[in-house]
């Protein structure tokens, strides 16, 4: 059965991967995004599909919401300014971004004649835990970041709102890699191929801290997944989202690297201003959804090495979440 889903957020960096392939099975897709990042090039390619809608606008807006959400059956909640950098380089505006306005969308979605809403929600709502530990849905949340205590705060306010038959669906991401249209480099493994394939200097803090990833296009099957399952499996629960394959500390990512890009120039060092450390369980996507990935991270670093070797490679330092030439505008 076809759906009509709402992407809010949904021209960034997993956004355009997720609505293709959405539109690959049928489904009418409607992307709801304020375009921040001058972004609308990410969802071209879609526009050309006549099952595709783009609104430009802010999810905290009720009336722009509610016209986005006209005839939608499902939605997805991408948007918010991601990671440590530019929420503290935006302070004000990641407050308005990542709270109130997701609080004001929530709130309205919970009164909206829907299906399911994902929301998507990180794995470093866990923090640091200890060396040996896997942290399953179950484990105690220790933010340390601004950005994951206001998805631990943004989860909790979802699941306590009076719904009007919404079915709430947290997926807990793993740390995203991969090529995309809107392709980012401030995210470890394409951050690292990159400066490492150009011969740049690499400087890697806490070497031997784990993070878990996941590449864009199994978050897109992920997402399918939750929205072809039946109600009662994945309402009002909380999956992680990624795979055990895909725990990584970051000096076995550089490992990985270097049996492609031999000549290097690496410099590990401790204690830099980002503590996290955190292994992750995903038994519970594997047994519900079943769900297993299709890219390792040597296949993601493989690809991201063909990327920057295409035409398509552009040596632009806006491919970052935390610079470039944009201001940001809060409603």
């Amino acid at each position: 059965m076809s759906r009509s889903i709402l992407l809010i957020g949904g021209a960034g960096y997993i956004g355009p991967v997720v609505a293709k392939e959405l539109l690959k099975d049928g489904n009418q897709v409607t992307v709801l995004d304020s375009l921040i990042y001058d972004n609308k090039f990410a969802i071209r390619d879609c526009l050309l599909n006549e099952r595709f809608h783009f609104v430009c606008g802010d999810m905290g807006h009720e009336p722009t919401l509610k016209s986005a959400l006209t005839g939608i059956t499902d939605v997805v909640i991408l948007a918010g300014l991601v990671g440590d950098p530019i929420t503290k380089k935006y302070p004000k505006e990641s407050s308005t971004i990542n709270d109130d306005s997701i609080k004001t969308c929530l709130k309205s979605l919970a009164k909206s004649d829907l299906d399911k809403v994902i929301f998507v929600s990180t794995c470093s709502n866990y923090g640091l835990i200890p060396d040996g530990a896997l942290a399953d849905e179950a484990y105690p949340t220790a933010p340390l970041s601004s950005y994951a205590k206001s998805k631990v705060e943004n989860e909790e306010f979802f699941f306590g709102l009076e719904s009007d038959g919404v079915t709430p669906t947290i997926l807990r991401f793993a740390t995203a890699f991969g090529v995309a249209p809107r392709m980012r480099f401030d995210l470890t493994i394409n951050e690292f191929v990159r400066d490492l394939a150009l011969g740049r200097e690499l400087l890697v803090f806490d070497p031997d801290t784990w993070r878990p990833y996941c590449h864009v296009r199994d978050f897109a099957e992920i997402i399918k997944l939750v929205l072809s399952a039946p109600s009662e499996l994945v309402g009002n629960q909380i999956f992680n989202a990624g795979s055990e394959i895909n725990n990584f500390t970051k000096r076995q990512v550089v490992e990985l690297i270097k049996k492609y890009v031999p000549n290097t120039n690496i410099t590990f060092k401790e204690n830099g201003s980002d503590p996290r450390n955190y292994k992750v369980n995903f038994s519970k996507i594997r047994d519900i959804l079943g769900f297993k990935p299709k890219f390792s991270v040597e296949l993601g670093i493989l690809e991201v090495l063909d990327y920057i070797k295409s035409s398509e490679y552009i040596t632009d330092e806006s491919n970052r979440n935390y610079s470039g030439n944009y201001t940001l505008e809060t409603p």
